[in-house]
């Protein structure tokens, strides 16, 4: 049986959006993408959910520890370890920083502690100038292992089966009520850092891509014609700008009331946006094809050295503009001229094709030493 590609393209699509963002990219641009970005990674998670997890609650656990809570805590250690030796070298300091004036500064050995304790126990105390997507991680360990719990609680207390069927609709109600509730009064989940409010709209759209597998095949059907998926994502698109210029939102853990009610509608019609033009791509066996599913598949490779490796063409900008060598220390970019000029162009070239070129060079050292390996252990004939 063929793989289907169509989500893993999607999540290239996404990826590459978010590191778009993160470059600082002309404003209209900036506020498009945020509508739907973070969403979309949310949804095609859900995507994947299978119900024989209510049966198996351990194997699904384990693969979320696996997959997110692991990679989390080691590279978030390997950061805190190398954070004093970054100011060392020059890449941060304590004059230039974010675009609200907020710098970081060197770790005492207390710092360092308190922080290694906080990675483990919290999915929290992350590097923010050379981490800041890490929230990333610990919102879809949250959002998908929550699903998981509710979604149980649901189907042992409705009994009869011609129910069960709505139960993915009332679980992502539930937390709709949940996220309103919070957002209006101003709560917080303290057990959760930033509050939890990407952690349960996480949830809901992890929901959502649950949903959307179950109709995956009627949506497919009604939009059979490439021009209706053309048509419809060029409609879904306008919508999303439009709330993008009228009604901001995005998935910010300060969010509003007022952005809460934004935020489903334009994050929804988003995924659908770039699923349609996933499955246009999918269509043809191209690089454009075989570059985003490479993308898709190594996503949490770029959430991991996106920001770091901007500092590349911050170098390059630093030349360009003679600027204080200081300012490599921006996060996440260098903000001097940066909804002027199309450096943020360059930076989504390293922050993608650095990670990119780094897996495969891992890749390709791993699989040539399996390949050693193998014929060493060879009988010699």
């Amino acid at each position: 049986m063929n793989r289907n590609t169509v989500i893993s393209i999607a999540k290239g699509i996404a990826i590459i959006l978010m590191v778009i963002a993160h470059a600082e990219a002309p404003g209209a641009l900036n506020a498009f993408i945020f509508e739907f970005h973070m969403p979309l990674f949310f949804i095609t998670a859900g995507y994947f959910f299978s119900l024989k997890y209510l049966n198996d609650e351990a194997t699904f656990v384990k693969k979320r520890i696996k997959g997110l809570y692991v990679p989390f805590v080691k590279w978030s250690v390997f950061f805190l370890a190398i954070h004093n030796l970054m100011f060392k070298i020059g890449i941060l300091n304590e004059t230039y920083g974010n675009e609200m004036g907020g710098v970081t500064h060197p770790y005492s050995w207390h710092n360092i502690q308190q922080n290694l304790w906080t990675i483990v126990t919290s999915m929290a105390g992350y590097d923010a100038f050379l981490c800041g997507a890490f929230w990333f991680f610990r919102g879809l360990f949250v959002a998908s292992i929550l699903y998981l719990i509710i979604y149980k609680v649901m189907d042992i207390t409705i009994k009869a089966d011609r129910y069960k069927k709505y139960i993915p609709y009332l679980v992502c109600v539930i937390l709709l009520i949940l996220c309103g509730w919070k957002t209006y009064e101003g709560l917080k989940i303290i057990t959760l850092v930033q509050g939890g409010y990407r952690d349960l709209m996480g949830c809901f759209f992890f929901g959502c891509g649950f949903i959307f597998r179950q109709w995956v095949e009627q949506y497919n059907k009604l939009t059979h014609n490439d021009g209706v998926k053309l048509a419809l994502s060029v409609v879904f698109g306008v919508i999303v700008y439009l709330f993008s210029h009228y009604l901001i939102a995005n998935m910010n853990w300060r969010s509003t009331y007022t952005q809460f009610l934004s935020l489903p509608v334009p994050a929804l019609l988003g995924f659908l946006m770039t699923y349609n033009i996933s499955m246009l791509i999918d269509k043809k066996d191209t690089w454009i094809k075989r570059f985003l599913v490479y993308t898709g598949d190594h996503t949490l490779n770029i959430f991991i050295f996106h920001i770091i490796s901007y500092k590349v063409v911050s170098l390059i900008k630093i030349w360009y503009y003679g600027l204080d060598f200081k300012q490599i220390g921006c996060h996440m970019v260098i903000h001097e001229h940066s909804q002027e000029d199309m450096f943020w162009i360059l930076y989504t070239i390293a922050g993608v094709g650095i990670p990119l070129l780094g897996t495969w060079a891992v890749e390709k050292l791993k699989t040539r030493g399996r390949s050693s390996r193998s014929s060493s252990e060879s009988p010699h004939q």
